[in-house]
Parts: structure tokens; C-alpha cells; sequence
């Protein structure tokens, strides 16, 4: 059970603020759940770019083919990373709230740094979320990319990507912002089940040493990328600069 069930099946008294708070963090649990699937999805889309410029191409070129689907998911996933990040400040105020007078000496003795710190790190992730899609979607930071097409004439992702990480501060900010995204998670998977109550005592350890796991080969998956660039694993095709 989650920690407001908890208190409140103690006491024997659930009051209409408990039942909100449960249904905040059940909202944070599912909306947690869809983010963590596109973070996955996202990653094995970008690492298709091993397998060279026709391969992620032929990718993209297939999610572009979907046209209103496509913008019907990306609505759906940036509804549901706004209400995630809404209620997590939501219940963060309200923590805060409930505890008016500060303590004297203030002791964390089962949060750990990342559950601490949870909404700051959403919220940066956020920002960059925001940047990403101006920079390789929308294309507005970088109109130049509007104009870059393979020999077939489709989008060339490839040499966007290639392109935007031989930046070594944007290659720096991704790797950080990444980073923060897998820190978040390293506590954020674990806590998805514990909102909804599916943990107990015996299997909340080794779910949050699952959810670590999880949130490292994340992170060592979507940083390959910047740095197999800037190392020159990864190259322009002749005639793009």
C-alpha cells in the first residue's frame, strides 16, 4: 500500500484530502508508467542509428507516415508528462504544507536523494523534453535542418543527429539532462507500484535495485549516442557538413 493508505487505514479514518492525495499519486503512478514506456521506445529508436543512415531514416520516414496518428501520441504523451510533473507539484506543496514549522534538525531516514528531489529533476527534464522537440522536431532552433534529405529524398535524421551532438554543449546538456531523467527513474519505477500498492515490505528492495538497473542501461544507452559522435564513431555521409 502507499504510505497515505497506509496512515489512513491505521487511523481508521479516510478523510476527502486522503482520498485526493491517493488519486494524485495514482495519476503519477499511470501517467509514470506511459512516460517510462516512451523513454524505452524512444531509446531503441535512437539507437538504430548503428545501424547506419538508411536504417534510422527508414524509421522516421515510418512514424512521419502515420501523420495525424503520430501527433494524436505526441498530444497523448505530452498530456500525460504535464499532469505527471502538475500532480508531483501538487503533492510536493501540499508535504510542504503539512509541515508548517520546519524542523529543528531535519533527518532523511528511508528518502533517498533521488525521491528528495524528484520534482526538481522532472522539472528540468521537462525543459529539456521542450528543447528536444524545438531542436530535431519542430526544427526551430535549427532551421537549417528543414533542408537536409538522403538520396531518396527523405528526412535525414541521420545527419540531424549527427549534426546537433558534434556540438560538444549540446552533446554536454544531453548528457546531463539524461542523467537527471535516469536519476529520477532510479526512484520513479519503484514508487509507480508502491503508489498503486503493489509492493510490500518483502519486495520493495529488490524492486528499487531493479528500478537502478533499469534507469543505468537507460542512461548508458541514450549517451552512447553524443559521445560515439564527438569520439568520431559515428559519421556524416560524404557531401554533408
Amino acid at each position: 500500500m502507499s504510505t497515505t493508505v497506509q496512515n489512513a487505514t491505521a487511523t481508521g479514518i479516510i478523510t476527502a484530502a486522503n482520498v485526493r492525495s491517493i488519486g494524485k499519486k495514482a495519476l503519477m503512478a499511470i501517467t509514470g508508467v506511459i512516460a517510462f514506456g516512451y523513454v524505452v521506445g524512444h531509446m531503441l529508436g535512437n539507437l538504430q542509428i548503428y545501424w547506419g543512415q538508411d536504417q534510422i531514416n527508414s524509421y522516421a520516414e515510418f512514424l512521419h507516415s502515420l501523420g495525424p496518428i503520430l501527433w494524436a501520441i505526441r498530444g497523448f504523451l505530452i498530456l500525460a508528462f504535464v499532469i505527471h510533473i502538475w500532480k508531483g507539484i501538487q503533492l510536493k506543496l501540499e508535504n510542504w504544507s503539512s509541515r508548517p514549522i520546519p524542523y529543528t534538525r531535519k533527518q532523511a531516514i528511508k528518502a533517498t536523494l533521488s525521491s528528495r528531489t524528484m520534482i526538481w529533476t522532472g522539472l528540468i527534464v521537462f525543459a529539456f523534453v521542450v528543447y528536444h522537440l524545438l531542436q530535431f522536431t519542430i526544427r526551430v532552433t535549427n532551421p537549417e535542418y528543414q533542408h537536409l534529405v538522403d538520396s531518396l529524398g527523405r528526412p535525414d535524421v541521420y545527419s540531424m543527429v549527427i549534426l546537433g551532438f558534434r556540438n560538444p554543449i549540446i552533446s554536454g546538456f544531453y548528457v546531463l539532462a539524461v542523467g537527471l531523467l535516469c536519476y529520477h527513474l532510479s526512484h520513479g519505477i519503484s514508487s509507480m507500484f508502491q503508489s498503486m500498492g503493489w509492493t510490500n515490505d518483502r519486495t520493495l528492495p529488490g524492486l528499487e535495485w531493479l528500478a537502478r538497473i533499469v534507469a543505468w542501461i537507460l542512461f548508458l544507452g541514450y549517451i552512447s549516442i553524443p559521445i560515439s559522435i564527438l569520439a568520431g564513431g559515428v559519421t556524416l555521409p560524404g557531401g554533408v557538413m
